[in-house]
């Protein structure tokens, strides 16, 4: 069955055109008739649904952190604000969807949308692009779910490479076009921690600021997940007789790393060179780089893509050369050995990018008592580049 294709231009206007008379009609009482208490609440509450399904489409939505991944920079149970204007709303691809719910009906469960009308890729003017240090939200690229881009999981990571650039790791540390890029200020790493063989204190932990006592490896042998600024602090303890920054060496390769091939050898901590891919950008392609951009050609930009005897046919030519139709962003999490990002499924396309996370409005801590759920210092924060 052929997929049906309507026009953007003609649907915008048929949707601008219900939406003005849904709320002219909703706003005009009948003449000579007052509407009922029963009548006004029920017109309330749809004009309250459709401007929230605005503002939350087109200029601001509301997302909470779930995992530590952005620790400490972000927690779990920060409350954000995510900008939709600062990279320029992007049109939904799937537009029949149930208010509120992104891929599944509260309650009852269930796809929350219907993929009767889809409509490709648009993106609305915005303030600016995508830069290095933003805290963006986005798709999950490689979800499998089968579900539309734009009803995939939503993650939040650090862009620390854009379309052009050339990434490289080096020991934890990255490097762009071989500059050693900065490191965010409460960014995280794992340490091996050796003790007298006491443990660590409840205050203690609280005092570093982590989120449980670590992983006991040995009696005397611990595992943390530390800021730079708190594994100097822990040297000090009574306790501890070494902390040391856990570093995977360059030749110890790790086959679930992007792009999961032994040729490059690549492994959380040492990755890369690697070039991300450019709209416009024409390159070289063979049988020693297409794992890079494989997914890039066949997935993200809808080709397909074969590989026979040694050659690559992209939509059945034979190819030596490819040009992208979309820039390409390389995501990585603050809390660098608790993270699953671009090291682990490789580059995020334009179209899977929702919004910059500018401002945590509200932070909870689901482990503290009653009294002290509220972190009241994070209210209000805004949310800056790698300096915060």
């Amino acid at each position: 069955m052929a997929r049906f294709r309507i026009n953007w231009d003609l649907i915008k206007d048929i949707v601008f055109g219900i939406f003005t008379v849904g709320v002219w009609f909703l706003l005009k009482p009948k003449p000579g008739q007052r509407k009922s208490a029963t009548r006004e609440w029920i017109d309330a509450i749809i004009f309250a649904v459709i401007a929230a399904t605005i503002i939350r489409t087109f200029l601001i939505e509301a997302y909470t952190i779930p995992t530590p991944s952005m620790e400490k920079s972000l927690l779990v149970d920060d409350f954000l604000f995510v900008s939709k204007v600062s990279y320029g709303a992007r049109v939904p691809m799937t537009p029949l969807s149930f208010p509120f719910a992104h891929n599944t009906l509260p309650l009852v469960g269930g796809k929350s949308y219907l993929e009767w009308i889809k409509i490709g890729y648009h993106r609305l003017p915005g303030f600016g692009s995508v830069h290095r240090g933003d805290c963006v939200v986005f798709n999950w690229p490689a979800e499998n779910e089968g579900r539309p881009v734009d009803k995939k999981e939503n993650y939040i990571k650090r862009c620390v490479g854009i379309a052009g650039d050339t990434i490289e790791i080096r020991d934890q540390q990255v490097y762009i076009d071989g500059q050693s890029q900065p490191l965010p200020e409460q960014a995280q790493s794992s340490y091996h921690v050796i003790t007298d063989g006491t443990g660590f204190s409840e205050q203690a932990v609280q005092r570093l600021g982590l989120r449980q006592s670590g992983e006991q490896i040995s009696p005397v042998e611990y595992s943390f997940h530390m800021t730079k600024t708190g594994a100097e602090e822990m040297k000090h303890f009574g306790n501890v007789k070494l902390v040391e920054q856990n570093l995977i060496p360059k030749s110890a390769y790790q086959d679930f790393i992007f792009p999961f091939d032994p040729r490059f050898g690549w492994n959380v901590d040492n990755f890369g060179p690697l070039w991300i891919p450019k709209k416009g950008a024409t390159i070289k392609i063979d049988s020693s780089n297409i794992a890079l951009y494989r997914k890039v050609i066949a997935d993200y930009e809808g080709n397909q893509l074969e590989e026979r005897n040694g050659q690559i046919l992209i939509n059945g030519s034979p190819a030596t050369s490819y040009t992208f139709k979309m820039d390409y962003y390389f995501m990585m999490g603050d809390n660098r050995h608790n993270s699953a990002d671009s090291r682990f499924w490789g580059f995020v396309p334009e179209d899977h990018v929702v919004g910059k996370a500018v401002m945590i409005w509200m932070s909870l801590d689901r482990n503290a008592s009653f009294f002290n759920k509220v972190r009241w210092g994070r209210l209000f924060h805004f949310i800056g580049g790698y300096g915060g």
